[in-house]
């Protein structure tokens, strides 16, 4: 990892992320909302999230909306698939002139993975992720390769791509 990158994460404490990369839970709404199924969650949680170069946030899935925010280093693509398959790649940075976006949200349900663009060792991206109602990891979904790939036959070299070969037990919390 580069100097800039251990740097921000010693600076803002960031610790590892199940899902690749390194986070920091930044606020917590102390406002709690009962959800329709009976889940009582915050109404809205953030965190700094950092991808060092060559990580990648694997694909997941969380039962809230997410906005993600680009605060920088290297532009970060964000890819999703929605659960009728259909697969979409959006760049976030500050170059407007490049289609680049400094914020994007995905819906609830919605598959997503992300990773950095830059083009050297030295590189990173520091992002932020806004998710309401609140994260909660009992929410998280981050399933084996095996599993992601029986569900979508058609985006197979994308899964391999963005994800690990063991998933994520939520029972299991950082």
């Amino acid at each position: 990892m580069d100097q800039p990158a251990a740097k921000i994460i010693a600076a803002l404490g960031l610790l590892p992320h199940p899902e690749g990369g390194f986070f920091a839970e930044t606020f917590r709404s102390p406002v709690q909302i009962t959800l329709p199924d009976g889940r009582v969650r915050a109404s809205s949680t953030a965190i700094y999230f950092l991808l060092p170069h060559g990580t990648f946030s694997a694909l997941h899935r969380v039962a809230s909306d997410e906005v993600w925010h680009h605060y920088g280093g290297a532009p970060l693509e964000l890819t999703t698939i929605t659960p009728a398959g259909d697969l979409s790649r959006r760049i976030l940075g500050p170059d407007l002139e490049s289609d680049q976006l400094p914020q994007c949200v995905v819906p609830a349900g919605v598959w997503q993975a992300a990773r950095p663009l830059s083009r050297e060792e030295a590189g990173y991206t520091l992002a932020g992720c806004t998710v309401a109602p609140g994260f909660d990891f009992a929410d998280f979904e981050m399933p084996e390769r095996d599993t992601l790939e029986a569900l979508f036959p058609g985006h197979t070299e994308v899964i391999r791509k963005l994800t690990r070969l063991i998933g994520y037990d939520n029972t299991r919390r950082p």
